[in-house]
């Protein structure tokens, strides 16, 4: 009698051994695909970011000339983007005769850019205007 044995000299793997490779295979790509979907978020927040950035761009070089520009708010929308500016005096507590004699006057421009379920942007910047005789 005569019994065939797997070991007897014929190659192969056993199913113990298939599994763990299949594991192992599996645990890799798992890996390899959280990596692409952390990539593909940072590449769509980068661009969400950078059309925001382009916008308010866009936005304040649109701002009236300095010698127009006068306080208020203004909003709309562009480019899907909802933005508001708000221009207001900057109060410089400086009552000294230097100061009254300035030639100019700071504004402060806020821009705020909201994209609908995305990032928001914020920016802040200071115009000088040409003081208004009194």
């Amino acid at each position: 009698m005569y019994r065939k044995n797997c070991s007897d000299g014929v190659a192969g793997f056993t199913l113990i051994e298939a599994l763990v490779a299949l594991a192992i295979v599996a645990a890799v790509l798992s890996s390899i695909g959280a990596v692409i979907a952390t990539t593909v978020k940072g590449t769509r927040s980068i661009d969400q970011h950078l059309a925001l950035a382009g916008a308010a761009e866009t936005l304040l070089a649109g701002l009236p000339a300095r010698n127009l520009l006068k306080p208020g708010r203004q909003s709309g929308e562009l480019g899907g983007h909802r933005w508001q500016i708000d221009v207001a005096p900057i109060n410089a507590a400086d009552p000294s005769a230097a100061a009254q004699t300035q030639r100019f006057v700071p504004l402060a421009v806020k821009l705020r850019l909201d994209e609908p379920g995305g990032p928001v942007l914020q920016l802040t910047t200071v115009r000088l205007v040409p003081k208004v005789a009194e």
